[in-house]
């Protein structure tokens, strides 16, 4: 295994004066380096040793790459923000985590300071005071990427902007995550510009860099000239296939290919160097506010994880690996410097006595209530209850389409931490469907802008926009594409509040035009919302007018949590055939709606109630206007139940709803097979039972793959005012 030189950063970078810019270490750094390098080895050992204890849940340690994590560490400032992976604990000693506080996330401890028990070992969630601030980490290798390169896309924003991004005690209080006190909105108003400038370091091994997303971030960091490290440590190794395995190149190399990504190559076995070319790094992206990538060579002296051990697959390689260790190369250049053998083991032995001491320690520490098992899937919602004028006075008429855009202009004007971004809803189009139309004019181009087609890049970045206090609505073009997106969505956005233990829900309101209607075909028409609903951690809301799109979009954008907002294509303009009731008053400015109630879209007779003779849809989307226009053959029978939030759930609705008709139709535009709609059906028929006199009906789109581009193949698959009828026919005769 080779040692790269370390080349300058290339022609387009002049570096500062060396004095000033690549200063070496000095004794006491050194000193401090190799204090925490023992610890990080002390703790592999350790590890190893007690694998009985260790080994009953995953783990990876630094050991071979302590020297650039440390170097990485000792630049990084109480006003940046990082991004670990898996292996980095060296990092975490460096910025001053214990040995006895990772220890406590090794064993799963109630105390455990990033997760109380919840994820594995080095996956820090760190926001503390005198430390950077470090979101969630998922184990989905190489998609830190979009949400650290999101981070640094919201430090750009809000410095361009003139604001501030939100510091800790900042982001405590407008959170205040110990009660259901309502966010402060209105804090952005009085950030300062920063008295230093924030760098987002992203950590992620050369095996990662192989990785689509990985490149979505690249292209936006370069892009946008964004503050960002990547910091790629590479040991030559992806678990058990080798570099020559998986790449053409290596990441500086593959690196080239982005134009404005200032590189560098660094031996990252070596502490001086790591040191001193880190400092380049973070000096350069301090006072550029670009991108830069640094490419580490380490050695890998550690199993890859305790569940893929190294004598398994390692041979030869291990020993030429060992050749390269840090520890010993930092110890022989500090007796160089004159400091003594003694000094050098009495420091060992005192780190390994605080290892031995901390391990004990987190042994006896007890592990989480289990009684606390459900907390934090969510945090606390912003709007509870409705507010504002739904019927102003003297309010027209306004399309669903147009009362979306009002609702998001509304938004724009009055928090200037938020911002708009997806394919095509900049510049002059504002939208396929017009749905953004002139915001970029009117807030301009670093505030609404168009995005790369990159699905992942779209809704990723949303968690780290969250972190730094930015507040993003983005869209995804239609729903048929955002499966590419959906990685992001599971593993970064909607596990984060949950295994943060509370400390970094995400707020991020993604919207996705849905729906078939006139000839769309098959790559415009999808209706998603059971695939969306699968995921824990997210909510999903789906309005069917305009009233409601303009008090449910405003809600889901206060929510501090992810937030999906389906919104049906052939409701926008209120054209098809029977939606005319999607036009509505247009709600006042700040009008909001509660996530998680429904409404009765339409009443039954009392007289019919009275004889029995009722039943109730429960629907939303186009399901609303299907309803209604098929119960028109059975007058004052037929009550429409219009859901609006899908997650989270008005069960009690509708659990009112069946116990007051006993007869239930429920009906989807999504195939019924498997969906949210039959799982909803077998819901009530459980909790039910005895108020029902009928089984529970459904009605939904053939279980076909896709939407036919014909519009009459459309329509056969489709549920249509005529088929919610023949139901309903036979469910009111039942």
């Amino acid at each position: 295994m080779s040692t790269p030189s370390n080349p300058p950063f290339e022609s387009s970078f002049t570096p500062q004066p060396a004095a000033r810019l690549a200063e070496a270490p000095d004794r006491n750094t050194l000193l401090r380096a190799y204090r925490l390098m023992r610890t990080a080895a002390e703790l592999a050992h350790l590890y190893e040793e007690n694998k009985a204890v260790t080994g009953r849940y995953v783990h990876a340690t630094a050991r071979g790459h302590e020297a650039i994590q440390l170097a990485a560490a000792f630049h990084l400032r109480p006003t940046d923000y990082a991004a670990p992976y898996y292996r980095d604990d060296a990092l975490l000693l460096g910025l001053g985590l214990t040995p006895y506080e990772l220890m406590l996330q090794l064993m799963a401890k109630g105390n455990d300071p990033f997760s109380g028990g919840r994820t594995y070992y080095g996956h820090p969630a760190l926001r503390r005071s005198g430390f950077p601030l470090i979101p969630h980490q998922s184990s989905a290798t190489g998609m830190q990427a979009i949400p650290a390169t999101g981070m640094a896309h919201g430090l750009k924003y809000l410095e361009s902007q003139g604001l501030r991004s939100v510091g800790l005690e900042t982001l405590n209080a407008e959170l205040d995550l110990t009660s259901n006190a309502t966010p402060n909105h209105s804090l952005s108003a009085s950030y300062s510009a920063p008295a230093t400038s924030p760098v987002v370091l992203c950590s992620i091994g050369d095996g990662a860099m192989t990785e689509g997303e990985v490149s979505e971030a690249l292209q936006m960091a370069v892009l946008h000239q964004l503050p960002i490290i990547y910091l790629v440590q590479d040991n030559d190794w992806g678990i058990s296939a080798t570099s020559r395995e998986m790449r053409a190149m290596d990441a500086y190399e593959f690196a080239a290919g982005f134009k404005g990504l200032h590189r560098l190559r660094v031996d990252g076995a070596d502490f001086n160097n790591s040191y001193v070319v880190l400092a380049k790094a973070f000096e350069y992206v301090r006072r550029t506010r670009g991108p830069v990538l640094v490419h580490a060579k380490c050695p890998l002296l550690g199993h890859h994880t305790s569940g893929v051990r190294r004598e398994w697959y390692r041979g030869d390689n291990l020993a030429a690996h060992v050749l390269l260790d840090p520890l010993p190369r930092l110890h022989q250049h500090l007796l160089h410097l004159g400091i003594s053998e003694a000094e050098l083991q009495q420091l060992t032995e005192e780190v390994r006595a605080l290892v031995a001491t901390d391990f004990q320690r987190a042994q006896a520490a007890p592990g989480p209530d289990p009684a606390t098992f459900a907390d934090h899937e969510f945090a606390p919602p912003a709007v509870t209850e409705e507010a504002g004028e739904r019927t102003p006075n003297g309010a027209a008429k306004v399309l669903m389409v147009d009362a979306a855009l009002h609702a998001v202009d509304e938004i724009l004007s009055e928090f200037p931490e938020a911002l708009l971004y997806g394919q095509d809803v900049g510049g002059e189009l504002g939208g396929v469907f017009r749905e953004a139309a002139l915001l970029a004019k009117k807030y301009g181009d670093t505030r609404v802008f168009n995005t790369p087609i990159q699905e992942a890049y779209i809704v990723g970045s949303t968690a780290g926009m969250s972190a730094v206090g930015a507040k993003a609505i983005v869209e995804i073009q239609f729903a048929d594409y955002i499966w590419p997106g959906l990685n992001q969505l599971v593993e970064e956005l909607s596990k984060s509040c949950y295994l943060t233990n509370g400390q970094f829900p995400v707020q991020s309101l993604i919207r996705v035009p849905v729906g078939a209607y006139g000839g769309g075909g098959p790559y415009h028409s999808g209706s998603v919302e059971s695939t969306l609903l699968t995921i824990r951690g997210i909510k999903v809301v789906y309005p069917s007018n305009a009233a409601d799109m303009k008090g449910l979009l405003r809600a889901a954008f206060l929510d501090p949590n992810p937030v999906v907002l389906l919104e049906h294509k052939g409701l926008y303009w209120s054209k098809v055939p029977g939606t005319e009731d999607a036009k509505t008053i247009e709600p006042a400015a700040g009008y909001v709606i509660p996530l998680g109630k429904a409404a009765i879209a339409q009443a039954a007779d009392p007289e019919q109630l009275r004889r029995g003779a009722t039943c109730v849809v429960i629907t939303y989307g186009m399901g609303v206007y299907w309803a209604k226009t098929a119960s028109r053959a059975f007058a004052g029978q037929v009550e429409v139940l219009d859901l609006r939030t899908l997650n989270p759930l008005d069960f009690d609705a509708v659990e009112m709803a069946v116990r007051i008709h006993s007869k239930v139709l429920v009906l989807t535009e999504e195939p019924l097979m498997n969906s949210f709609a039959e799982s909803l059906a077998g819901r009530i028929q459980r909790t039910c039972f005895w108020e029902l006199d009928a089984p529970v009906f459904m009605l939904g789109a053939a279980n076909l793959p896709a939407i036919a581009l014909n519009v009459d193949l459309e329509r056969q698959m489709l549920p249509t005012a005529e088929k919610v009828a023949a139901a309903l026919d036979e469910l009111l005769k039942f």
